[in-house]
């Protein structure tokens, strides 16, 4: 079975409500939907995507500029692909955009595996859980007031999850720690509660905010550093109790191996994009694992949610559904557990009507 087609497709997705982290505002996202056509007929799908569609055209531009190390070949050597791939773009980097184009064929290649075999990814890939806890991702971001993110908190909570995440970053981290009391009472003891500082923070600001959250039992502190200061985050990690997570803007195993050598985190978060796609994800999480460290994902949980479920040191899915109205399918939630799909290859497909509308109202 060989390559056929690489299609890809641009689109701009309007959040329903604007947000804010410590990373700045976002209010859209610029999408390239990739399909993948085998010399069988079967497509296989994926997306990678751009905060704000900024650069949204260079990372499309990439996308198809990958398609000559595919179309033609063997669409069941995937490793052959990203092995080619790696080699390819060593001249520009491997970081970044280009690794986000690897990904971005990577997964439209299993998921066309996953199609023909027959099988949903997580059983080819070894399969280990069918569900997964799941926290809510969704809200509590940083322009939300305390009252509301009260509200939003146990909203959460009766909507059936047993965990959720909030954002931090305010210039004064009284302020900060205020906003987690107040989330912390909404929800009570028993719901686990993660904060998401989103890089905004030093290493003093981290340590001393993280001291002053150490009452309130967060499942981890996120990202409390700029992502490419990794001996200031281990020294982050060292200091305090609470579980240092990161990884969520680090690329591909050797990135993710500096951090379990310098142990950077107490759990790492790969991204589907930025990682590398599915092949480097599961290298990174069995890598993990033979450090016994668990792993989280971190957005596109309709992806996500595959990988984890064949990981036995998955820890989270991450539930922020930007992109869940792109397909026909949709995640199943019970208990405060996603339910991995039984379906072919992903288990979601692209709801094509509705991004036809999308495009049609984008214009």
């Amino acid at each position: 079975m060989k390559v056929a087609k690489l299609e890809t497709r641009p689109l701009v997705i309007s959040l329903e409500h604007p947000i804010r982290s410590a990373l700045g505002p976002i209010d859209t996202c610029g999408v390239v939907l990739v399909r993948l056509h085998t010399s069988d007929g079967v497509v296989g799908e994926n997306m990678v995507f751009t905060l704000n569609d900024r650069r949204t055209r260079v990372l499309h531009q990439m996308v198809d500029e990958l398609a000559d190390l595919i179309v033609g070949e063997d669409a069941g050597h995937i490793a052959g692909f990203w092995s080619r791939a790696w080699k390819d773009l060593n001249f520009f980097g491997q970081k970044g955009i280009p690794v986000m184009g690897i990904s971005a064929i990577d997964g439209a290649l299993w998921d066309a595996a996953g199609k023909t075999a027959g099988l949903p990814l997580y059983r080819m890939l070894g399969g280990a859980q069918d569900r997964v806890p799941a926290y809510h991702s969704g809200g509590l971001w940083l322009h939300r007031s305390i009252d509301e993110l009260a509200r939003d908190a146990q909203e959460m909570v009766e909507a059936g999850f047993k965990a959720v995440k909030m954002r931090l970053g305010l210039p004064d981290p009284a302020a900060d720690m205020e906003r987690v009391k107040a989330v912390r009472d909404a929800i009570g003891p028993q719901v686990k509660l993660m904060a998401d500082a989103n890089q905004g923070l030093n290493e003093a600001q981290a340590i001393r905010l993280g001291r002053m959250l150490e009452e309130y039992q967060l499942a981890w502190f996120e990202e409390p550093l700029p992502a490419w200061d990794l001996e200031g985050l281990a020294r982050v990690a060292q200091a305090l109790d609470t579980p240092i997570a990161s990884g969520e803007t680090e690329y591909a195993r050797y990135g993710f191996r500096r951090m379990i050598e310098l142990r950077s985190a107490d759990v790492l978060m790969p991204d589907l994009q930025r990682v590398g796609g599915v092949s480097e994800y599961m290298r990174v999480g069995h890598m993990a694992a033979a450090y016994d460290i668990p792993v989280s994902s971190h957005l596109f949980p309709e992806m996500s949610i595959q990988v984890l479920g064949a990981l036995e040191n998955a820890m989270f899915l991450e539930y922020m559904p930007w992109f869940s109205d792109l397909y026909r399918e949709r995640l199943e939630i019970q208990d405060g557990m996603a339910v991995v799909p039984q379906r072919p290859g992903w288990g979601f497909t692209f709801d094509l009507d509705r991004i036809a509308h999308l495009e049609k109202r984008g214009r």
